[in-house]
């Protein structure tokens, strides 16, 4: 097995020593407050962009912020990506994962549409999904007054924001929605189950924890029942042909590694074309680390590979 790499040491061993307290013994606020810390602590500098603008889509349940990130000043329809940030449904915002979404602006040349969700416990299942899949119609429907060809849309998302654009993935299929040429998911919650090998051997030291991840799954989900809805849990969709081409991200140190991995082989027995990539000394969440884990500009150089793969 590989080991776990220098960075994603440093980071596990600042965690430990800030002796902040663990996120499933606070409160929804003081989670979202704590994670905006340390998403400061840990992001890179935010590169500059020609444009980022604050947006609102009209949702079923009430507006949607977004924000636009656009790179160069060629006015030219381009290629577009809603993203949907991690954070449990729980936690994560517009701020949290703005340097992702600049970076990925920066590295691929397009549009990069980020989605402020609804999240629980306040708004409980499946209130995230329905502002996904909501935000990702009118991002199409306005294409190009964004400035996007409608053509040449992608959705991407990290953890829980994984979770919601493989939903998004499967309602547009099902529902004769937008063309998405692409999506990226990165390491992705795919089952609420929670029964995976690599769900047992890294519950614990590892940052994302199973502790954390049950606090989640109560504060998002209505009951049990809602485990088994494809809209919390993909890989129950009813059949997974004829979905988008993916890219799935995965950490060789996290808990959601085997269902990311195991949803990758699901799409390509369905005839899906899928690339996996494996950081195998990584842990959970280090796309958001790049001040410390080098590796994750890497990840972001993999997005942009697979967007231009698929002529994004």
């Amino acid at each position: 097995m590989a080991e776990l790499d220098r960075s994603a040491v440093t980071v596990l061993d600042m965690i430990r020593l800030s002796g902040a307290p663990a996120t499933h013994t606070l409160t929804p606020e003081q989670a979202r407050l704590a994670y905006r810390a340390a998403r400061t602590a840990l992001s890179p500098e935010p590169p500059a962009l020609a444009e980022i603008r604050d947006l609102t889509a009209p949702g079923r349940n009430g507006a949607i912020p977004l924000r636009l990130y656009r790179d160069g000043t060629d006015p030219a329809p381009r290629a577009g990506m809603v993203y949907l940030h991690g954070g449990g449904w729980v936690i994560g915002d517009l701020d949290t994962h703005d340097v992702v979404c600049r970076q990925l602006a920066q590295r691929t040349g397009a549009a990069i549409v980020a989605v402020d969700y609804r999240m629980g416990p306040e708004h409980k299942f499946p209130a995230a999904a329905d502002d996904a899949i909501d935000a990702t119609a009118f991002v199409a429907a306005n294409a190009v007054g964004l400035g996007i060809d409608p053509n040449r849309l992608a959705i991407g998302g990290d953890s829980a924001g994984g979770n919601l654009a493989a939903v998004v993935a499967i309602d547009v299929r099902d529902n004769h929605g937008p063309v998405i040429a692409l999506q990226a998911l990165i390491y992705p919650s795919i089952a609420m189950s929670m029964t995976s090998p690599s769900q047992q051997e890294f519950a614990e030291g590892y940052g994302l924890t199973r502790e954390t991840m049950i606090y989640f799954r109560n504060h998002y989900l209505r009951s049990q029942d809602d485990t088994n809805d494809w809209r919390a849990s993909p890989i129950r969709a009813a059949h997974h042909a004829n979905l988008p081409p993916a890219l799935i991200i995965t950490a060789g140190f996290d808990p959601l590694r085997d269902e990311g991995e195991d949803y990758a082989r699901t799409l390509i027995a369905s005839g899906v074309p899928v690339t996996v990539r494996r950081f195998p000394g990584q842990i959970h969440g280090f796309i958001t680390m790049g001040r410390i884990i080098p590796e994750a500009t890497s990840a972001i150089d993999e997005i942009a590979d697979a967007m231009a793969a698929r002529g994004l």
